[in-house]
């Protein structure tokens, strides 16, 4: 099913298809483009599902280094400091992380990193806040730090669990993420539901404590321009979280929620989508429609936009 048109000059060029759900307070649909239901994995999504799970094992994080924990930051001096801090204060360092080594995503930080000629690393990678905090969870959980990344590891179990407590769907299939965790499949609605429930918990509980995080430090889950942090400060209270291969999640206090799979994994549509579907919602505002807007350029200049089929065009 189409959900964004890519318009260059008044023609359609290019067509994006993907599903799309988004269920009110009460968990109803009211938004449900493609298949809702289908079998999918929601990628880097899940992390504050992740970050609820180690939680309930016992992790104590919260403010910036919880927000931290669920993130896929940009490698900005900031982020890495985090993360040290979260090895340190566990009795760990960062050649007990096993993600995959990789660069900064923020450009900046990726040039300075490389000018120091300094190789990809765990630490830069975008998910070693995830890994320092499981490594923390299994530190204060009394489990191996070494294998913690199998899928048979109590960690990984545990997580596991949450998800499909949190998301009310069975986990059918597993994976290894890029960074090299498990990756434990769910569907747009599951996923949907799950950040419902994250966004509307109690504050003393673990899913009432990542919700804080995420709100009040979208920067620490993202970085400097990233869309997350735009869409955050354009919805007050919104959490939400991003996913490679085009997926993202979010969702408001009173548990209106969203998520979204582009089927063809680009990133290009996100914005717009997720922005039309906030609409659909009843949420609305000059802020959400600069947020989402996605310009076309030609020779640098805009000559068109991508345009979400759900809820009408997104404003300029």
């Amino acid at each position: 099913m189409p959900v964004a048109y890519v318009v260059r000059a008044g023609l359609v060029e290019s067509v994006h298809l993907g599903h799309v759900v988004g269920l009110d307070g009460h968990g109803a649909r009211v938004v449900a483009v493609g298949e809702p239901d289908v079998t999918f994995f929601p990628r880097s999504s899940l992390k504050p599902l992740q970050a609820a799970a180690m939680l309930r094992a016992g992790l104590d994080l919260d403010g910036p280094l919880l927000a931290l924990a669920a993130a896929s930051h940009s490698g900005e001096p900031a982020h890495l400091d985090g993360v040290r801090g979260i090895l340190e204060d566990a009795g760990l360092g960062v050649d007990d992380l096993q993600n995959t080594p990789g660069l900064p995503l923020d450009p900046d930080a990726a040039g300075r990193w490389q000018a120091a000629d300094r190789p990809p690393s765990a630490l830069a990678q975008n998910c070693s806040g995830k890994h320092s905090a499981m490594l923390a969870t299994c530190r204060v959980a009394g489990w191996d730090t070494a294998t913690y990344l199998d899928p048979g590891h109590r960690l990984q179990r545990a997580v596991r669990t949450t998800v499909e407590d949190l998301t009310g769907v069975p986990v059918t299939h597993t994976a290894v993420d890029g960074c090299g965790a498990p990756l434990f499949s769910s569907t747009p609605a599951g996923l949907a539901r799950a950040f419902a429930r994250i966004a509307t918990a109690p504050p003393d509980t673990p899913e009432g404590r990542v919700a804080a995080a995420l709100r009040a430090h979208p920067w620490w889950v993202a970085g400097t321009g990233r869309d997350v942090v735009r869409l955050a400060a354009a919805v007050p209270g919104l959490i939400a979280k991003d996913g490679a291969e085009g997926v993202f999640a979010a969702a408001l206090p009173d548990g209106r929620a969203m998520a979204l799979k582009i089927l063809d994994g680009s990133r290009r549509p996100v914005r717009a989508v997720v922005a039309a579907a906030l609409r659909a919602l009843g949420v609305d505002g000059p802020e959400l429609a600069a947020a989402g807007y996605t310009a076309v350029l030609g020779h640098g200049a805009p000559v068109g936009s991508v345009e979400p089929t759900l809820g009408g065009p997104a404003a300029g």
